[in-house]
């Protein structure tokens, strides 16, 4: 049954609630940067494959005692770096990611079955658990969330084009292939972060979701990060509090918020046709020269 709590400002001010807010606002930013790219590159399904890909590796962590982020990290980055080698071109990253996800899913299945006394890590895996960021955590997060923010800060202005426009980019010299590996690398590591606060299944609600709000509402790619960056913080901090004031879990929030956004900018925007979809987003500098929003 659901009660409202009456002390719910005291329970903000507490410990793991400061860790949640504070990881929560990492993974949000790191989010809300990458996902124009996301969406601009039709990278949903490869964002949400290293979601499933990064599962062996929590599983893996747990049934050895070595910390889930560890486990999350190798299983992303590395399963990131075989999607960007063996896909170059959207048809062969499809074939790619899918291939590499049911091997990656086989092999949770396996580990999943032999850590059965750790059920309960497993379904934070799953459904991620953002009130239990721990100090040391939150030191991995904010190390992930800076690699993310500068590289994107030094390779925005070539992926932008790469995203926008491979083939012209790859005559004019722009190195895409690597770039597209730098890209997949990056995100994985967001995607490290983002499963502990919403967990696997419910991912789209941090990296996909705003960014899709957002590009309902303009193409200028630093517009978009600004503004999937706020719906995604806004998402998080908001999920926090009324987390607080009923106690449920604020996976549920943040991606209820964040689907909801989505829903109203549909709406408001029904008559336009889709800002990226006529509108080529050609002004790189804006997100390069402030990689923050």
């Amino acid at each position: 049954m659901v009660t409202f709590q009456e002390n719910w400002l005291q329970v903000l001010q507490t410990t793991f609630m400061q860790h949640a807010l504070i990881g929560g606002s990492m993974v949000a930013l790191a989010a809300g940067l990458m996902g124009w790219f996301v969406v601009t590159r039709q990278n949903a399904f490869a964002a949400h494959a290293l979601a499933h890909i990064g599962f062996p590796g929590a599983t893996g962590a747990i049934l050895v005692g070595a910390p889930v982020t560890l486990g999350l990290a190798v299983f992303c980055v590395g399963g990131g770096l075989l999607i960007g080698l063996l896909g170059k071109r959207v048809a062969d990253r499809e074939v790619a990611t899918g291939t590499i996800l049911a091997f990656a899913t086989g092999l949770g299945v396996l580990f999943a079955s032999l850590a059965t006394a750790n059920a309960s890590s497993t379904t934070t895996v799953l459904f991620g658990n953002l009130l239990a960021i721990s100090t040391d955590q939150l030191w991995v997060f904010g190390g992930f969330t800076l690699l993310v923010v500068g590289a994107l800060a030094v390779i925005a202005r070539p992926l932008v084009f790469a995203s926008v426009d491979p083939a012209v980019a790859e005559a004019r010299g722009v190195p895409v292939r690597a770039l597209g590996v730098a890209f997949i690398v990056l995100l994985a590591l967001t995607v490290t972060m983002a499963v502990q606060v919403v967990g696997t299944l419910l991912l789209f609600a941090l990296v996909v979701t705003p960014a899709a709000a957002a590009l309902r509402m303009t193409a200028r790619p630093g517009m978009v990060a600004a503004l999937a960056v706020a719906i995604a913080l806004g998402s998080v901090w908001l999920g926090l509090v009324l987390s607080a004031m009923v106690n449920l879990p604020p996976s549920f929030f943040v991606t209820s918020l964040a689907v909801l956004t989505w829903v109203v900018t549909l709406l408001v925007t029904r008559d336009r046709t889709p800002r990226g979809a006529t509108e080529p987003a050609t002004d790189p500098a804006p997100l390069a020269v402030h990689p923050a929003g």
